[in-house]
């Protein structure tokens, strides 16, 4: 998470959205950032609108317009399983380097929740305190995949030139699901994909 006092914005670090090099980029603008621990750093909408907004727009005697990253979902969770295939994870229940993508969905939408797919949800993240399905509690919300438009909003609001570093990447890997696999991923996440699906029709 990170705040620009001036400029009133504040951007929220949706997890695998390239916030790593976001913060890279921006950190001596920032007034103050939260960069771990990742319980913080990742701060999601209703937590940020619930403790932290009433607190800004107090000292500040005005609003902040909030901003964050959605990633295409089933592109998200491959970034997920990617990354937890790393040699570094030592803890094999968190693990998936023996395993194929299927499996690792499978894990996701399974009740309860397979520790290695214990991810959260991009929808639920960036949902406003009262949850409404289909609400956001952010004010501009942008597609990974156009993060061009993401920066040019950026490099407006805050009068600069931004170059993002290529940092915290997954690790290539096969992220293929089988037809079957994919209709209940869709089914069980309906809300990331409503809301990814929305965010898409309206060029965002």
């Amino acid at each position: 998470m990170m705040v620009f006092w001036e400029q009133r914005l504040v951007f929220l670090a949706t997890p695998k959205t390239g916030s790593t090099a976001i913060e890279a980029a921006l950190d001596s603008m920032a007034s103050f950032a939260i960069t771990r621990p990742p319980e913080l750093k990742h701060t999601p909408a209703y937590r940020y609108r619930r403790f932290l907004r009433p607190f800004l727009e107090g000292q500040a005697r005005g609003a902040f317009t909030v901003v964050a990253m959605m990633r295409e979902p089933v592109d998200w969770l491959g970034s997920w399983y990617r990354f937890r295939q790393r040699e570094e994870i030592l803890d094999p229940s968190r693990s998936t380097a023996e395993m194929d993508f299927d499996a690792f969905v499978a894990g996701y939408i399974a009740e309860p929740r397979a520790r290695f797919a214990d991810v959260g949800s991009q929808a639920r993240f960036l949902a406003p305190p009262d949850g409404q399905p289909g609400a956001l509690g952010v004010d501009r919300l942008f597609r990974y995949e156009e993060i061009d438009a993401f920066v040019d909003f950026l490099e407006d609001r805050l009068d600069c030139e931004i170059i993002l570093p290529r940092l915290n990447v997954s690790p290539a890997g096969a992220t293929d699901l089988s037809p079957g696999m994919a209709e209940r991923l869709r089914a069980h996440a309906a809300a990331d994909f409503a809301l990814y699906d929305s965010l898409r029709a309206a060029g965002g």
